[in-house]
C-alpha cells in the first residue's frame, strides 16, 4: 500500500469512528394519569354554564418524555404532555412546571409542555369564568390544583422510566375534520352556517386530512407509545353534560384492543381553528353507512382514524430508529396584537353594558369585556405585543411545533408546505390559551372565530407565527 493509500485509509476509518463516537441513544419514559374529577365540575367550552355530575368515559394525561445521550453525556430533552381538556389555561402550564421542580430531578421544566385534545366535556380549570352555584361543585381552582399535581407526579414517574427506545414515523390519512364556517352569497361567513339553503355559496376554506403519526417501540420491539396528531378538535359530543373525552377515547380503546392495553396515545391536535367533527352536509348518507356499519358518530370517527394509523404504521415499522437526533429549541415571540378598531370597541361597550348585571350571562360579559379592555389600551399606548412560548422540537426527519391558539387550518398547511422536515406536526391549544387565530379571509367574513371577540391575534400576527415557527424548524436543518 503506497503511502497515499494508506493516508486515505486512515481518513476513512477516522471518519466512520467520529460518526460512530457521535452516535445518539434516544430514552423514552411513559406515563398515563387520570385527571377523572371525583366531584360535580363546571365544564369548559360553551358559552353557558354546564355541570356534569358524572363521567362518562375518562379523561387523561399521557406524558411522553424524551431524552438524547451520547454515551453518558445529556444532549437534549423533551417532555410533551396530551391533555384532555379545551385548553391549557393561562398558568397552568407554570403551575406543572413548579412542582416538577420540586421532585428534585434533572429535568429542564422549561423543556415540558402541556397541550390540549380541545374535548368541550372536560373541567373549566380557571377562576371567574362562569358564574358557579356556591355549594355542590368543585371549585376551578381546586380541580386545577389537584390535576396539576396528578400531571406533574406522572411526569417525574415518566422521567424515572426513561429506557432506551426506538421511533418511527408516517403519514396516513383520515376524514374527519369538515371546515365548519359556511359562506353565503352576501360574502358573509357563519360558523355552522346553513349549507342547505339557496344562500349556500361554499365553505371558506380546506381541511387537513393528512395524519401524521409518531411510533415508539423497546429495544425489544415491542411498540409501548404513539402520537397521533391531526387538524380537527375533539368536540363531536360538546354539548353533553358529563365529563367525557370525546372521539379520543374510542380511539384509545380501539387502539389498545388490538396493540396491547398498556399503549401510551398522545392526541396532539393540529391547526383546526376553522374545522369541526360535525358534518356540515351529507349528514344522510353518513347516517345511513353508519346505520349499516352498527357504528356511533364516536365510532366512526375512531374507525377512521385507526385505518389511518394503521396506514402508518406498516410502513413505520419498517424503519425503526435508534440513532436518531433529538433538539427541542425554545423561544419567546412576539406577535402583533389584532388592531380594534372604533366601531368595534362601541359595540362591545354596549354588549357588555347589556350582561354585566346578570350573573348567568359571565362569559358573554367577558368577551365583549375584553375587546374594550383591549382598545383602551391601544388608545392609551400601553400595549405592545404578545409574548409567546414556540417550541420547537427535531426528532430524526419530523418537526414538532407548538402555538397557544385555535389556529386557522391555512397556517398550519403553511406551516407545513415550508418546514424542511420529512414530516412536519403542528400542535395547537399547547402551553397557554391564545384564542382564535383567524386568517384575513375568514376576518372579512366575519362572525364567531373570526370577530374581535374570539381572539387577540389577528391575520397580521398568524404571518408572523408562520415565518417564526419555520425559521425555527430551519435553524434545526
Amino acid at each position: 500500500m503506497n503511502g497515499r493509500h494508506f493516508f486515505w485509509t486512515v481518513l476513512v476509518a477516522t471518519s466512520l469512528i467520529s460518526q460512530l463516537a457521535l452516535a445518539q441513544e434516544l430514552y423514552v419514559g411513559l406515563s398515563v394519569v387520570d385527571i377523572t374529577p371525583s366531584e360535580p365540575v363546571a365544564l369548559d367550552g360553551q358559552r353557558h354554564v354546564r355541570i356534569a355530575k358524572e363521567a362518562a368515559t375518562p379523561i387523561t394525561a399521557t406524558v411522553l418524555a424524551m431524552e438524547s445521550r451520547q454515551g453518558e453525556q445529556v444532549l437534549d430533552q423533551a417532555v410533551i404532555v396530551s391533555c384532555d381538556l379545551v385548553a391549557i389555561r393561562e398558568g397552568v402550564c407554570q403551575m406543572v412546571r413548579e412542582k416538577v421542580v420540586r421532585l428534585k430531578n434533572d429535568l429542564d421544566p422549561l423543556k415540558i409542555f402541556l397541550c390540549a385534545t380541545h374535548t368541550h366535556t372536560a373541567p373549566v380549570t380557571v377562576e371567574g369564568k362562569y358564574t358557579l352555584p356556591e355549594t355542590g361543585v368543585m371549585r376551578p381552582s381546586a380541580y386545577t390544583d389537584w390535576m396539576t399535581t396528578q400531571i406533574a407526579q406522572a411526569i417525574g414517574q415518566a422521567w424515572e422510566k426513561r429506557q432506551p427506545a426506538q421511533v418511527g414515523w408516517g403519514q396516513g390519512q383520515a376524514v374527519v375534520a369538515q371546515n365548519r364556517r359556511a359562506v353565503h352569497a352576501d360574502g358573509s361567513a357563519k360558523m355552522y352556517g346553513a349549507t342547505n339553503v339557496p344562500e349556500f355559496r361554499g365553505m371558506e376554506s380546506q381541511e387537513d386530512h393528512n395524519l401524521e403519526v409518531l411510533f415508539f417501540w423497546n429495544n425489544e420491539g415491542k411498540l409501548i407509545a404513539t402520537a397521533i396528531n391531526i387538524a380537527c378538535p375533539a368536540q363531536e359530543v360538546e354539548g353533553l353534560s358529563v365529563i367525557h373525552a370525546d372521539f379520543w377515547h374510542p380511539v384509545r380503546e380501539l387502539l389498545r384492543s388490538r396493540y396491547g392495553s398498556d399503549l401510551a396515545i398522545l392526541g396532539l391536535t393540529g391547526a383546526g381553528g376553522d374545522v369541526t367533527p360535525h358534518l356540515m352536509y351529507g349528514k344522510a348518507a353518513d347516517e345511513r353507512m353508519r346505520k349499516l356499519r352498527n357504528l356511533s358518530r364516536l365510532d366512526e370517527i375512531a374507525r377512521r382514524i385507526v385505518r389511518g394509523w394503521e396506514e402508518a404504521y406498516e410502513v413505520a415499522k419498517l424503519d425503526m430508529r435508534k440513532d436518531v437526533v433529538l433538539k427541542h429549541v425554545v423561544q419567546t415571540i412576539e406577535l402583533p396584537y389584532r388592531r380594534v378598531t372604533e366601531a368595534e370597541a362601541e359595540e362591545a361597550r354596549k354588549l357588555a353594558a347589556e350582561y354585566a348585571d346578570k350573573p348567568s350571562e359571565r362569559w358573554n360579559y367577558l368577551w365583549h369585556q375584553r375587546v374594550v379592555d383591549l382598545y383602551e389600551k391601544q388608545q392609551s399606548g400601553e400595549i405592545g405585543a404578545l409574548p409567546m412560548e414556540l417550541h420547537v422540537i427535531r426528532l430524526g426527519d419530523i418537526a414538532i411545533a407548538t402555538n397557544p391558539f385555535e389556529l386557522y387550518t391555512d397556517y398550519g398547511i403553511q406551516i407545513k408546505a415550508r418546514s424542511p422536515a420529512v414530516q412536519t406536526f403542528v400542535v395547537q391549544l399547547a402551553v397557554g390559551s391564545g384564542g382564535y387565530l383567524p386568517t384575513a379571509r375568514a376576518v372579512q367574513g366575519g362572525g364567531y372565530g373570526a370577530v374581535i371577540q374570539s381572539g387577540r391575534i389577528g391575520p397580521e400576527g398568524g404571518q408572523v407565527l408562520v415565518d417564526r415557527t419555520v425559521e425555527a424548524i430551519s435553524q434545526l436543518w
